[in-house]
C-alpha cells in the first residue's frame, strides 16, 4: 500500500498533484511543452500540412476555386454591366425628357454634319430653348440672323414623326422655317430648294402650321418631296443636341 502522496499512475502525478491537474512546465520536470513541434520527418512537412499528402493544386484562373464559381462570377460581371447600362439610360432620360434618349442616324440625308451611324442625343424641345425659339425650336432662318447655330449651320435640328405617324422611322433634319395655316410657303422658301414646285402649285399652300424642314445634304425641302406636310410642334420629339460617331451601329444592328 502507498501512502498518501505515493503516485501509482492512477491517482496522481508523481509529483503529488491530483490526477488530471496541470502539468508541471518544463524547468520542473524535464519534459517537453506540448506546443513543441513534432519531432522526425513530419516536423519538417509544410506548414497546414497535416495529412502527410501533397498540397492540393492551386484553383484554375477565373474558377473562383472551382465548381461554379466562375459562372457566377460571369453572371455577376454581365448583371452588374446591364444594370450600369440601364442606370445610364435612365439618367440621360431624367436630362433629356425623351425616350429613348439615343438615335442613330441611318441615311446619309444630313451629311457632313451628321454622317451614317452616329449615335445622337435628344433633348425635349422646350426645355432648353434658344432665343426666338417657336415652340421651342429655333429655325434655320432666326439662326442666322441670330447667330444660334447647331451641327455647323444655322437653326435647330430636329426628331420629327413624318406626317405624326409615331409608328414610323423618326425623320432627324433641320427646321428650315415656320408657315402659317394657309401661308404659300413655297413665296417665302429658297427657290433652289423646291424642287419641281413653283409657287403656283396648290401644294405650296400650308394645310396646317408647322416647320418648313430640310436635310443639310438633301437638294429639297422634305415638304416638296412629299416625304411630310409641314411639320407639327406636336409631331417634334425633340431637338439634337450632341452626337457620339459611329456608337449608333451597335443600335442599328440591335434593332435590324
Amino acid at each position: 500500500m502507498r501512502g498518501p502522496g505515493e503516485g501509482d499512475g492512477r491517482g496522481g502525478g508523481r509529483d503529488g498533484s491530483p490526477a488530471g491537474g496541470p502539468r508541471s512546465g518544463p524547468a520542473d520536470s524535464g519534459e517537453r511543452a506540448p506546443e513543441n513541434v513534432e519531432s522526425g520527418d513530419r516536423a519538417r512537412r509544410p506548414v497546414g500540412d497535416r495529412r502527410g499528402g501533397p498540397d492540393p493544386p492551386d484553383p484554375e484562373p477565373g474558377t473562383n476555386g472551382g465548381g461554379n464559381g466562375g459562372w457566377r462570377l460571369f453572371v455577376r460581371d454581365v448583371a452588374s454591366s446591364v444594370f450600369a447600362v440601364v442606370l445610364v439610360g435612365f439618367f440621360l432620360f431624367a436630362v433629356s425628357g425623351v425616350w429613348p434618349p439615343l438615335v442613330a442616324v441611318e441615311s446619309g440625308s444630313m451629311l457632313p454634319n451628321m454622317e451614317r451611324n452616329d449615335l445622337v442625343f435628344v433633348m425635349e424641345e422646350e426645355r432648353f430653348p434658344g432665343e426666338r425659339a417657336e415652340y421651342g425650336v429655333v429655325t434655320a432662318r432666326v439662326g442666322a440672323e441670330t447667330g444660334y447655330t447647331k451641327f455647323g449651320n444655322p437653326g435647330d435640328v430636329i426628331v420629327f414623326a413624318a406626317d405624326g405617324d409615331r409608328g414610323g422611322t423618326p425623320i432627324i433634319h433641320r427646321a428650315m422655317f415656320w408657315v402659317e395655316e394657309g401661308e404659300n410657303w413655297c413665296t417665302a422658301a429658297d427657290s433652289a430648294y423646291l424642287g419641281a414646285l413653283s409657287p403656283n402649285d396648290p401644294r405650296c399652300v400650308a394645310d396646317h402650321a408647322g416647320f418648313i424642314t430640310k436635310g443639310d445634304n438633301n437638294p429639297s425641302y422634305d415638304q416638296a418631296t412629299g416625304l411630310t406636310g409641314p411639320v407639327r410642334p406636336a409631331w417634334v420629339v425633340g431637338t439634337a443636341e450632341f452626337k457620339i460617331p459611329g456608337l449608333g451601329w451597335i443600335r442599328l444592328q440591335s434593332a435590324g
